[in-house]
């Protein structure tokens, strides 16, 4: 479903005060707000104070009928205040601000806050699915296994010290004594086994910002992607890499790529998994996912990656 920006649209800005490194937020912030009045919008801006609250803020102000409530901050506030907005009329917008900002690239936006703020006043209205695992949501996508180990072992200290070299530096050390797991899961009720490095469930297509594990995933569609790489250890990473930067996914007898809307995850002989959603550890299997269609009302910028919808013409 699609539609149009209404006169006096009515927008919440909620940011995060410790995501990215500017250290003139407030007034960039503030800069953003007055663009977009001086188009007629009516613009609040809210601060987050601690874990959770994106969401009840975002919560909160589709209660009090805002159009839109934008995420000033990482993926990580993002996917809190998409949290608070799933089911509900008003819509998510992003502005970027974190260490890596994968939803604002598949909108195309600049990492340029002000320029960012000029194409979301051009925006249309879409109407997307959205991913849960266990019971909370996700926007992007789902790791399990080597990707939510590295991304548990990531504080916040070196995420706002590093940025995206913390990833790096973590996945290093990790990988050394990584190894496979056997696992079972269903995707819509087909066996999948085998001894699992890593499974990413995707909403949307981009990876880290780099490389796309679910190329062929639409926000649209009804369905969630999933790429199961399997081996011994991370040894054997690189070649897995090369077939998926190839998509060459089922020419690899170690990479599967499957469509479905209901994967469960179980443990075999004991042994669990980490999982992470949108950038954020979650938990450890088992655990179920499943696609949640139609669900989320997002801001669409014109320059938004047209390979995310299925209808070429958004």
């Amino acid at each position: 479903m699609r539609a149009s920006l209404t006169p006096n649209f009515q927008v919440l800005i909620v940011y995060n005060p410790t995501a990215g490194q500017s250290s003139d937020l407030q007034n960039t912030l503030d800069r953003v707000a007055n663009l977009w009045r001086d188009l007629g919008w009516q613009v609040q801006i809210a601060a987050t104070t601690s874990p959770g609250d994106a969401t009840n803020k975002a919560r909160q102000a589709s209660q009090a009928g805002y159009h839109a409530v934008v995420a000033a901050g990482g993926d990580g506030t993002v996917n809190e205040v998409m949290n608070g907005l799933v089911g509900t009329q008003t819509a998510l917008g992003v502005l970027p601000l974190g260490t890596v900002n994968i939803w604002a690239r598949e909108m195309g936006l600049s990492m340029d806050m002000l320029k960012a703020a000029a194409s979301i006043a051009k925006s249309d209205l879409r109407q997307i699915d959205v991913g849960r695992a266990g019971d909370r949501y996700f926007l992007l996508m789902a790791g399990i296994g080597f990707d939510a180990a590295v991304t548990a072992t990531v504080s916040l200290a070196q995420k706002r010290r590093l940025g995206a070299i913390a990833y790096i530096k973590q996945a290093i050390q990790v990988a050394w004594n990584f190894r496979g797991v056997r696992l079972k899961l269903r995707i819509d009720g087909k066996r999948v086994r085998g001894k699992i490095l890593m499974v990413i469930i995707g909403n949307s297509q981009l990876y880290g910002g780099v490389v796309k594990f679910t190329a062929h995933a639409t926000i649209d569609d009804g369905l969630l992607d999933i790429c199961v790489i399997k081996g011994q250890g991370m040894l054997s990473a690189p070649r897995r890499l090369i077939s998926i930067f190839a998509r060459h996914y089922n020419r690899d007898p170690l990479v599967q790529y499957f469509q479905g809307r209901q994967i469960d995850i179980r443990r075999q002989r004991g042994k669990a998994l980490p999982v992470q959603v949108d950038g954020d550890y979650l938990g450890k299997t088992p655990m179920s996912f499943r696609v949640v269609p139609h669900s989320l009302w997002i801001l669409v910028p014109p320059n938004a990656d047209r390979s995310l919808w299925q209808s070429a013409e958004i």
